[in-house]
């Protein structure tokens, strides 16, 4: 994999007019064949294709459909197109690969000027497609020619992709790592430097409740199950994982948030003191600990009743924040939306009003089984809905997922969206102000989990981390890393436990000794 993205078919990877400047102007002595496709799996299909183009001509050029101008699938390309390009250039029969910038081959066309423009027989079969019509008068304008290949082989990359999503994580972070210029050294000195920083907390705190049975049998009169019930375990959620997830992570953490006065309140406030978080509780009297208690029995969780009480909180209770949120030394703020009082319309512009000049702001809204809105939070340093919750604050059932996160990105005015995908992963957004001209305004990590015990918490445990990540080192590729990292650890634990920095090492040594095969 080393020699890969070392550069060794990267002389071959070229813009237009450096192909143009190398095979001469047209009319030429050595034929020119260009073709040009998505290819993000290089199937037989492929193969016969490109065999077919090459013995057409003396020099074959293969143009690759840039990742922003591919819509036609969801969670496409499955493959960056960097290595996509390699892929191609990896073939002796393949001399130049050009990466299309462009929408469609017509402004390469031009530049480069082929003798020979070849489409696959799908194009040709029948009346020609408007695009396909004018890619043929552009190579005919100035006397070139368009041929369609036979028809007897055709495959489609997304039907192998559908069939079996091919497993090239590590391939896939080896080569955004290796053109972002980022090292696991770099990584690990992100950990290193995470320790001490001051985060602030606010958001809703969630006890959540398994409540352990054995199933009996049934009423014979009425389809009611019985149960014995064999005692239960609390754990503290919501806000107050993710508080604990920064703790975990070395991190000095106030958690602001709002309580009711009741057992759980006692619970809350003992397991934060002793995770070592330092907790500014509200308590309001009008309304318990949320609360919600999953009733298991035999593994199957077969009931959720929530005890909670999602009014807004009162002026007092806001102004209470506020004051905790304004007074607190902190380097990050942390809005933890889970839409069960602390945040909503009235509220969330005091919250952020109050946030000191200069800290580094971030937001999470989690829709589940409640109304938030990520696009509450505007212009925040890091935002990180899931694909659920950006098409509900863009009310956008249709979009594919990379230009819905576009528009999101767009719409929040934040400088970094990272969008969570659950098994594949994550894609990140960012501005001009962060990456050069010649990096992508977004790219793609797949999950590194390698046996999934319990998904619960991965979303807290990325946000967690990138934060602190983004944080102490400004750089989006570190921070989406050590995110997705982290999120694995938690997939790969048995319930929602905070992720500590040596379990995240542990993990980075094992994705880096797959990197040097």
């Amino acid at each position: 994999m080393k020699t890969l993205l070392q550069g060794a078919f990267n002389r071959k990877i070229r813009t237009a007019e450096e192909i143009a400047a190398a095979v001469g102007a047209f009319p030429r002595e050595k034929r020119v064949v260009m073709c040009h496709g998505t290819f993000d799996i290089v199937h037989p299909g492929h193969i016969r294709h490109l065999l077919y183009a090459r013995d057409k001509g003396d020099v074959l050029v293969v143009s690759v459909t840039a990742d922003e101008h591919i819509l036609k699938a969801n969670y496409r390309p499955h493959v960056p197109e960097a290595l996509r390009a390699m892929n191609l250039a990896a073939l002796e029969m393949v001399d130049f690969v050009v990466v299309d910038r462009n929408a469609t081959p017509i402004e390469n066309i031009r530049v480069i000027r082929p003798d020979f423009f070849v489409k696959g027989f799908e194009y040709g079969s029948g009346p020609l497609p408007p695009k396909t019509q004018e890619e043929k008068d552009t190579i005919e304008s100035y006397g070139g020619e368009i041929i369609f290949t036979p028809g007897d082989v055709v495959f489609s990359s997304s039907a192998i992709i559908e069939n079996r999503l091919p497993n090239i994580a590590v391939e896939k972070l080896a080569l955004l790592m290796s053109v972002e210029n980022v090292t696991f050294a770099d990584l690990r000195a992100a950990l290193d430097a995470m320790a001490g920083r001051k985060v602030h907390v606010v958001g809703d705190t969630i006890v959540d409740t398994l409540t352990h049975t054995e199933l009996i049998g049934a009423n014979g009169k009425t389809p009611t199950f019985s149960v014995r019930y064999a005692g239960k375990t609390d754990f503290v959620g919501g806000a107050g994982i993710v508080a604990k997830h920064l703790r975990a992570a070395n991190a000095e953490v106030t958690f602001s948030t709002v309580l009711g006065d009741d057992a759980l309140k006692d619970f809350v406030l003992n397991d934060l003191a002793k995770a070592g978080v330092t907790v500014n509780a509200v308590i309001d009297r009008t309304r318990p600990t949320t609360n919600k208690n999953a009733f298991v029995a035999d593994g199957h969780r077969m009931l959720k009743v929530d005890t909670l009480d999602n009014r807004s909180i009162s002026d007092r209770i806001v102004a209470q924040l506020s004051d905790s949120i304004g007074r607190s030394a902190q380097d990050a703020i942390v809005f933890s939306d889970f839409r069960h009082g602390i945040f909503n319309r009235g509220t969330i512009p005091a919250l952020i009003e109050a946030i000191p000049a200069g800290t580094f702001r971030v937001g999470d809204s989690q829709v589940a089984s409640r109304w938030g809105n990520i696009l509450d939070f505007k212009n925040f340093d890091l935002i990180t809905p899931n694909e659920k919750e950006a098409r509900f604050a863009l009310a956008d059932q249709d979009s594919v997922v990379r230009p819905l996160g576009s528009t999101l990105y767009r719409e929040a005015g934040c400088k970094v969206l990272m969008l969570k995908l659950g098994a594949r992963g994550m894609m990140t957004f960012r501005g001009e102000v962060e990456r050069p001209s010649d990096q992508a305004q977004f790219f793609v990590l797949d999950s590194f989990v390698d046996v999934v015990r319990d998904a619960v918490g991965t979303g807290d445990a990325l946000l967690a981390y990138a934060t602190l990540a983004l944080k102490v080192t400004g750089n989006s590729v570190i921070a989406s890393i050590l995110g997705a990292v982290a999120a694995a650890v938690e997939c790969e634990y048995d319930g929602n436990i905070p992720v500590s920095p040596d379990a995240v090492r542990a993990k980075l040594a094992s994705i880096e000794s797959r990197t040097e095969l």
